[in-house]
């Protein structure tokens, strides 16, 4: 009994996580527009919601203390009190703090910070009531003192209760518009030719009745006259308009409540949403008899012809080309809401372990290396019935390992979201206006890699708003915005996710970081070093350019464990900055860790694998080798081409044959060559770590099992392509 309680209240704290993540994202949003009621009745919902699972699941702290923070944005739900900073400051702390106590509910400094909260919040309501008046002041004031204990005993960690006090009592709820059932509305805007003159524009009117939902438009062109009787001041245009919204009739009139008394405006209630879902779309003719566009004798008069309906009614003059192109848009709006309703019906989405999903992914991993076995076994015995089998399970296998890799992949939004609170308490604690914009957030990525880039992403946003981004004053008197910008994309390149993080501050100081790096001995005062050696002096373990340690920065910490742990992920960064202008870091990492396409090669005895995707192509090699050394350079097509001899490299014994082969390969930077025996074709590559004794050798980064049973080394493209680029310059 008690196990299976257990499991009831994880499924409690892991949804709790997710409301408490996102109720920080429509925070941060409605800071950005406090009066989007939308996002407001979001916030009440997410505490509303937390509030009752609490309650039931015995977490009675939990739900008498977010009982106390819904209250205050249900006054705000309700107009009376308004959104500020200072509310948004403190239903983050407040969001914090439910947190804490969900990971450490038995510290007893947590009943004196909810006691200080709850005190926060009774202040702002009295302080921010707009229908308050004198007497409202004196509570405001008797509230603030006893805040002010409150927050005094937090402080000290004592847990005494302090009296309760009674809230002001809300107003009565108004039903959240966001479970109102949507219903769809038949709009009819016939304004008047002169409504130009009275300053009304019909697209903005319609504009705002797409803001309320969705929405299709059909234009009526039937009143426009010929060119040269047409007034350019004068509307001739009508239009039909089919909307499916929460919104009711009122709010649909409000829209129209400034024009003028001779437009004529139409509104009809064509279906609610419980009726979009069941039973077929309307007909052509149902559509235009609720029109009254057609009489049901005129309608049976054509329903014997061959012609659509639609044709046969406008060949007889019954209803105008418009008047049938709008009933069509109506028809089609409507078995798409139909449709959608039924998807959303039947969707369900059910928590996965991620443990489960990485075993799943080890199966998948272990079926390739099967499947590869049962072909070389086929092609040994010349079995066409094996090799028919060998081809069919390579179909399926192919086709679930998509299927499971799908299910790891996640939108990188799942990251970028946190990031806006990270911004937002650099900017406080900076003292700067820093604005974070994300885009490509629906760009997806395994897992696993997800999981490991969230402390680059964390190190690079922070010098970004630390180093890069000025003080308002200083960009204001540079010719800049006071406030500053750090955008954060994310974008697919074929096997690879390209993310940039761009500030527009003042660029990377590289006479203070060559100056800091001859003072650490990282290079000499005579070095000759160019612009992009000078950036990525930046990467160098223990290398700041702050001038004095904070909380942010100046211990040097941060910018080599970026490097570092995107180097682990088979990915590489890289730096462009204009002094003056910003910088952009730009991250190339691989879509997944688990499965890649692979060429399989060949050095004497010895097979290894190159990842498909850094490959650009593979040509013949005849040159001479020279003695005791492994990195050379050559001519391809009029531009040296640096390589390196695998042979060499690795120390392999035996003949070369005759003629050798050179793949060359692309680290986004350059390419190299790379000197092998033979290619022997495309392999599907599971990867599987190296151990520990092998995990400091230069140029692997992995293994993987061939279908006989032996491992085939997985070359590492950016650790290979570094040393030649490093031999290439000393030589």
């Amino acid at each position: 009994m008690s196990e299976s309680l257990d499991k009831i209240a994880d499924v409690f704290l892991s949804e709790a996580n997710d409301l408490l993540d996102k109720l920080e994202e429509y925070l941060l949003e409605l800071e950005q527009n406090p009066d989007d009621m939308d996002t407001i009745s979001a916030v009440f919902r997410s505490m509303h919601t937390i509030k009752g699972s609490a309650g039931m699941f015995g977490f009675d702290a939990i739900s008498h203390f977010t009982h106390e923070a819904e209250t205050t944005f249900d006054e705000v739900r309700n107009g009376r009190v308004s959104v500020s900073s200072e509310l948004i400051t403190l239903t983050l702390q407040a969001r914090d703090h439910i947190r804490e106590m969900l990971d450490n509910g038995d510290d007893p400094s947590i009943a004196a910070e909810s006691e200080r909260l709850i005190r926060e919040f009774q202040v702002y309501l009295l302080k921010h009531d707009k229908t308050g008046g004198e007497k409202d002041k004196e509570k405001t004031v008797a509230a603030e003192e006893k805040t002010a204990v409150a927050r005094k005993e937090a402080e000290e960690e004592k847990a005494k209760p302090a009296p309760e006090k009674e809230l002001p009592k809300p107003v009565s709820k108004k039903e959240d518009e966001s479970d109102a059932p949507e219903i769809t509305w038949r709009i009819r805007l016939e304004f008047s030719p002169d409504v130009f003159i009275n300053g009304t524009r019909p697209h903005a009117l319609i504009a705002e009745l797409a803001d309320m939902g969705t929405i299709s438009i059909s234009p009526h062109f039937n009143g426009v006259p010929r060119l040269k009787d047409i007034d350019p001041v004068k509307c001739y245009v009508s239009w039909d308009v089919i909307l499916t919204t929460t919104k009711t009739e009122e709010d649909i009139k409000d829209v129209f409540i400034f024009l003028d008394d001779t437009s004529k405006i139409l509104i009809q209630k064509i279906t609610d949403s419980d009726q979009n879902t069941t039973g077929t779309p309307k007909r052509l003719g149902e559509i235009l008899l609720d029109k009254k566009l057609v009489t049901q004798e005129a309608l049976n008069d054509v329903l014997g012809g061959q012609k659509p309906i639609g044709t046969l009614l406008t060949e007889k003059n019954i209803v105008s080309k418009e008047d049938v192109q709008a009933a069509l848009a109506e028809q089609k709006h409507l078995k798409e809401q139909s449709e959608k309703k039924n998807q959303e019906l039947n969707a369900q989405t059910i928590k996965v372990n991620s443990g489960k999903l990485d075993k799943l992914i080890d199966l998948v991993g272990e079926l390739v290396t099967f499947n590869a076995r049962l072909n070389q076994v086929a092609s040994t015995f010349a079995s066409q019935q094996l090799s028919t089998l060998g081809e069919q399970g390579e179909r399926l296998i192919l086709e679930l390992r998509d299927t499971t890799m799908d299910m790891r992949m996640l939108p990188i939004g799942t990251i970028f979201s946190r990031f806006r609170r990270l911004v937002r308490d650099l900017a406080s604690e900076t003292h700067k206006d820093i604005e974070l914009i994300t885009e490509g957030a629906e760009t997806e990525l395994d897992k696993t890699v997800i999981e490991k880039l969230n402390d680059p992403l964390v190190h690079l946003i922070r010098n970004s708003c630390d180093h890069g981004i000025e003080l308002p004053e200083t960009r204001t008197l540079n010719g800049k915005p006071s406030m500053g910008k750090v955008r954060l994309r994310a974008q697919h390149a074929g096997a690879f996710v390209l993310i940039t993080i761009t500030d527009d501050g003042a660029g990377l100081n590289r006479e203070k970081i060559k100056a800091k790096a001859v003072e650490r001995g990282i290079i000499s005062a005579t070095d000759e070093l160019s612009d992009s050696e000078i950036d990525n002096l930046i990467f160098m373990p223990g290398f700041s350019t702050a001038d004095k340690v904070t909380s942010i920065s100046g211990r040097g910490v941060g910018m080599d464990v970026v490097k570092k742990d995107i180097t682990s992920l088979g990915g590489s960064v890289s730096i462009q900055s204009t002094p003056g202008s910003g910088t952009t870091f730009t991250l190339k990492i691989p879509l997944t860790l688990a499965i890649i396409e692979g060429i399989l090669i060949q050095l004497g005895d010895n097979f290894y694998i190159l990842p498909l995707s850094n490959v650009v192509e593979c040509l013949e090699f005849d040159q001479p080798i020279k003695r005791n050394t492994f990195c050379s350079s050559m001519k391809i097509r009029d531009e040296m081409m640096p390589y390196i001899d695998l042979r060499s490299f690795f120390g392999i014994e035996g003949e070369r044959p005759e003629i050798q082969q050179m793949v060359i390969v692309t680290d986004q930077d350059s390419r190299i060559g790379i000197i092998i025996d033979r290619v022997i074709g495309n392999y599907q590559t599971v990867i599987k770590p190296l151990g520990r004794l092998y995990q400091n050798v230069s140029g692997l980064s992995g293994a993987t099992i061939l279908g006989d049973g032996s491992v085939a080394l997985i070359l590492d493209v950016y650790k290979l392509s570094d040393i030649v680029r490093k031999l290439d310059s000393n030589a």
